[in-house]
């Protein structure tokens, strides 16, 4: 049996750890201390794997959206039909549990810090292409089965991303109007304009 690689997981906790302190605090009150807290570790180990806090934040943006791929990966390979597979992945990405809420939170600070970063920009241009990717293929799959009609596949994939995105941001910042149930119905909703009945 292999040994478990000790620099691996030591990164991937300091990553985690990371995480959940930029969703706690934010960009702006973020300390690699914290993260060395977090992790139960000194900060001197801490920057032996990240040599400046900002490396330490863009990897924990990618570690992000990497795990947040991963998470969905089981709805994308299940085998259901293409707008159930839309409307599992659709729910799965909305803001409810403790993982997900933190990813959410830690989207919202890379977009806030990619406004005045040029690699997290380009890091958001990735995790988006990618995103964006995946959306559009299940539509494409819809539309093979005859269950969407010639709409683009990438504009309906930048419809449903940017629908996703505003209304998590609502829902995150704890807004009355927009609740996460709310949220769940106009998501619905929204996929059930594009499909076609069988």
């Amino acid at each position: 049996m292999p040994r478990p690689n000790v620099e691996v997981e030591r990164r991937a906790q300091i990553l985690a750890s990371t995480c959940s302190v930029i969703a706690r605090t934010g960009i702006v009150a973020f300390r690699v201390a914290d993260v060395a807290k977090e992790a139960g570790l000194s900060p001197g180990i801490v920057h032996y794997y990240f040599d400046t806090k900002q490396a330490l934040i863009r990897a924990a943006f990618e570690r992000n959206f990497l795990h947040s791929l991963e998470r969905r990966a089981a709805v994308l390979d299940s085998g259901r039909e293409p707008v159930e597979k839309l409307r599992a992945l659709v729910e799965a990405y909305l803001p409810q549990g403790d993982e997900t809420v933190e990813a959410w939170h830690v989207w919202a600070e890379l977009w806030v810090s990619a406004l005045h970063d040029m690699e997290l920009r380009d890091l958001n241009d990735r995790a988006y292409g990618e995103w964006r990717r995946i959306v559009a293929g299940i539509v494409r799959e819809c539309q093979a089965a005859g269950r969407m009609g010639e709409e683009d596949p990438v504009e309906v994939a930048n419809m449903l991303v940017g629908l996703l995105d505003g209304l998590a941001l609502q829902v995150l910042a704890g807004s009355h109007a927009m609740t996460l149930a709310r949220m769940r119905a106009t998501c619905r909703a929204f996929i059930d304009t594009l499909v076609v009945s069988p």
